[in-house]
């Protein structure tokens, strides 16, 4: 098992390479000029400099392939450099904004489950009744709807309809959890609807492969009851693309949170990438990019893992 942790790990660092390369090249090629936008905004205090001039002093006037070693130079030593805009630490701003991030995508992650495992499960063990045929439709539904569709309807509709909107005003888990809850419940709950339907999916098909195996027939015949053969010996066997699955989708919530927290006013790293392409502020896309590529491998790694916890044939040396 350790052996085979190494090996990904060291299979990762090309990966990681290769993503933070292309981003870091593919961000300059957005159209727009951050030091326009820097001397248009501060006008009166820049007036004596010109652009070539704001260029050195933010050291973009270097050739992309040296600032590119200096990036990667400050990733060894943990600095993710500072943002153009107002010389922030980028690091400390995406600290700022990555918990918010994550208990948006954890919270999102937990609803699809939630709705997905237990829901998947009965369509399969009731397959072609007309429960079946609702959890299916559902499910498509859920694959079908754009986040943002189903995000503008909940923001809108309830402040014609009866005057009240959701809570769009952060406040921070430990200052009030209730209130926090609150505001996250709704968003999150979007975010997991749209997950749920492929979970579901998935759920139904599998559990339908490991009902038809040899071994669930040896179980019923041995006179188990529905709920042992369908618990304990043909959901964990199921689960297995299940996770893999899962483990996709809360790697796409990082970057699928972006529209969700833009509309329902969350400051996390979703808000915090639409700005920084806005500004044109290298430093924070490439920053935000790290954090995602970092996140993506070890999701993928935990993934892998936990595959020989659910199947004991698997087996990793």
């Amino acid at each position: 098992m350790q052996g085979y942790i190494v090996r990904r790990l060291i299979l990762a660092i090309p990966t990681f390479f290769i993503a933070t390369s292309l981003v870091f090249m593919m961000v300059r090629l957005v159209p727009g000029d951050i030091m326009l936008t820097i001397l248009e905004e501060s006008l009166v205090s820049e007036l004596s400099k010109d652009v070539a001039q704001l260029k050195a002093e933010l050291g973009l006037d270097r050739p992309i392939h040296e600032q590119y070693v200096s990036f990667i130079g400050g990733l060894f030593r943990g600095d993710l450099g500072l943002t153009l805009r107002d010389r922030q630490s980028v690091l400390d701003l995406i600290l700022t904004r990555l918990p918010v991030t994550f208990e948006l995508a954890i919270l999102a992650q937990t609803w699809a489950i939630v709705l997905a495992i237990p829901i998947g499960v009965i369509s399969a063990i009731r397959q072609d009744t007309a429960l079946d045929y609702i959890t299916r439709s559902f499910a498509i539904l859920g694959i079908s709807l754009p986040s943002f569709w189903l995000a503008t309807l909940a923001v809108t509709l309830p402040a014609i309809w009866f005057r009240w909107i959701p809570p769009i005003v952060y406040v921070p888990f430990f200052d009030d959890p209730l209130k926090n809850i609150q505001q996250f419940l709704i968003p999150a709950f979007i975010l997991g609807l749209l997950l749920s339907g492929r979970l579901m999916r998935i759920t139904r098909t599998m559990m339908l492969e490991v009902m038809r195996q040899d071994y669930i027939r040896t179980a019923w015949a041995k006179g188990l009851s529905e709920r042992m053969v369908i618990y304990r010996h043909a959901l964990k066997n199921a689960l297995i693309p299940v996770v893999t699955i899962a483990g996709l989708e809360i790697v796409g919530l990082i970057g699928g949170s972006v529209v969700i927290e833009n509309i329902f006013a969350i400051p996390g790293m979703g808000q915090l990438f639409i700005q920084a392409l806005t500004w044109r502020d290298y430093p924070i896309i490439q920053g935000i990019n790290v954090i995602v590529v970092t996140w993506v491998i070890l999701v993928n790694l935990l993934v892998d893992l936990s595959y020989a916890r659910l199947d004991p044939r698997v087996r990793y040396s």
